[in-house]
């Protein structure tokens, strides 16, 4: 196994990755709430543990890889109180909440299929895991660590603290958390403001419920990740993993119900990737720049120029390290589908080279180079930069600037298969010509046509003419010039 070093949430290091198994990897991560479209935010924690779930297999491991589907207990703005935002969208809609939940875990397959992210080991549903739930908060309340009141059972954070370190991962003190929501105090059942559910008692309007010893309810959105991730990893795990804005409260929670059921933390490592921005704002409905992946995949928002290929989506993310933030615009993924472009028509160019006799540059540094970014906390921009410096040398030799040895020429096939195709999950793209650029190109070609008229060279006009006719493209002379348009 090579010496992979990740940053560690919980330490707030990189650290040398040792997993608990040494011949395993055991990773969780929080997948989507669905009850709407996914959009690029979903796609970037989709992508980052993709990639890592696809090296660690190359380095060897074993991995099983668990990333749930949220169809049940996420409150609207991840409260404790209010209603669930599945429900809310099927009153809305006139369905059945879990009409809602197959409809949009549908549509984040869909998505998740196009970007070439790989399917986890498990994928387990919340709605599914009730009974676990249920026995995890017995567990909470047998070690004096929650509280039933009229149906609801909270975790006792004050309690907790007295022997653990609620704020161990997110750096946060108990006193200052308490002091910041002082004006909850007396508005709810909660023995203390900084307390959070496990249990919610069912009110009449609420859709969703199931019977427990406390009554009808739902689980709290927290301990659904702590019960399926124990369940299929067991209490002690290797990886955690999720976006940034799930450091507090959600996985601060979850360390904390681990902790108080297990006596044990659950997972040694806690990874998280970065926000996607866009115009330097955080993407949200409310700032009206929130974009679904099916609107870049088909053009079709007003914010976008152009529709955008999936792979470029993905190219787009791991052009950034995941722990930075990535800001989105037009420009950018032009840009980025330049770069996709032009690495695999170096793969094209590689894979019709031919040896040139000695190699001039040193392949196998450039391999290790790769090797030692991949390594070092999974800094994908650092490999594609060494990987654009190989195409330099691939289009150097083929100018017959540079030269590479036959086993060299195998060497960096390999390396572009390992990193390109397997590790990153890239596919090639064709790029689509947009309608101004098609009509720009037309516009030259009818300027030549009218030119070769002018010369009175009917050969090249009628040429010109007929080419375009086999690629259902129709020329109409008129007294005013010439046009054109598809034939069908």
């Amino acid at each position: 196994m090579q010496d992979l070093k990740i940053h560690n949430t919980l330490s707030g290091n990189k650290e040398l990755f040792t997993s608990i198994n040494h011949e395993s990897v055991t990773m969780y991560v929080c997948g989507p709430t669905v009850y709407g479209e996914p959009h690029l935010g979903h796609a970037r924690p989709a992508i980052t543990f993709d990639i890592l779930f696809r090296y660690l297999k190359h380095l060897g491991y074993k991995v099983r890889y668990v990333r749930n589907i949220t169809d049940v207990g996420h409150l609207l703005n991840d409260a404790d109180e209010g209603a669930d935002k599945i429900g809310e969208k099927a009153k809305a809609l006139q369905i059945e909440p879990m009409e809602v939940a197959h409809f949009y875990t549908k549509k984040y397959h869909e998505s998740m299929y196009k970007l070439n992210v790989d399917t986890p080991s498990i994928e387990p549903l919340a709605s599914g895991h009730i009974i676990e739930q249920i026995e995890m908060i017995k567990k909470i309340i047998e070690n004096g660590f929650a509280y039933e009141v009229n149906g609801s059972v909270y975790f006792d954070v004050v309690k907790y603290n007295q022997t653990n370190n609620y704020g161990i991962l997110s750096r946060r003190k108990i006193e200052d958390l308490m002091d910041n929501s002082r004006d909850l105090d007396g508005q709810s059942d909660k023995k203390n403001s900084v307390d959070f559910a496990l249990w919610k008692k069912a009110s009449t309007e609420h859709i969703m419920r199931w019977p427990s010893p406390w009554g009808d309810g739902f689980p709290g959105w927290h301990l659904e990740c702590s019960a399926m991730s124990c369940k299929y990893l067991g209490d002690e795990f290797d990886i955690h993993g999720g976006g940034m804005d799930l450091v507090f409260p959600h996985h601060e929670a979850e360390i904390a119900q681990c902790c108080a059921a297990n006596k044990k933390p659950a997972a040694k490592y806690w990874m998280h990737n970065n926000m996607i921005t866009i115009g330097g704002q955080k993407m949200g409905k409310s700032l009206g720049n929130f974009i679904t992946l099916d609107e870049f995949f088909n053009g079709t928002h007003e914010k976008l120029d152009q529709a955008y290929h999936p792979m470029v989506i993905r190219f787009f993310i791991l052009q950034a390290h995941y722990r930075s933030t990535i800001d989105f615009s037009n420009d950018a993924l032009q840009a980025a589908e330049k770069g996709l472009l032009r690495l695999f028509n170096g793969i094209k160019a590689l894979n019709n080279l031919k040896s040139s006799g000695t190699s001039s540059v040193d392949i196998s540094l450039l391999k290790s180079k790769c090797d030692n970014a991949m390594n070092d906390d999974l800094n994908t921009p650092i490999v594609l930069s060494h990987l654009f410096d190989a195409v330099k040398v691939i289009n150097a030799t083929h100018e017959s600037k540079q030269s590479l040895s036959s086993s060299d020429i195998e060497i960096l096939k390999k390396l572009f298969n390992k990193y390109v195709i397997s590790i990153f999950g890239l596919q090639p793209i064709e790029k689509q010509s947009t309608d101004s650029e098609l009509n720009n190109v037309m516009k030259l070609i009818l300027e030549i046509r009218s030119n070769a008229k002018e010369r009175k060279n009917w050969e090249m006009a009628d040429k010109i003419r007929d080419g375009l006719n086999k690629l259902n493209i129709e020329i109409k002379d008129t007294k005013d010039g010439s046009n054109w348009d598809y034939t069908k």
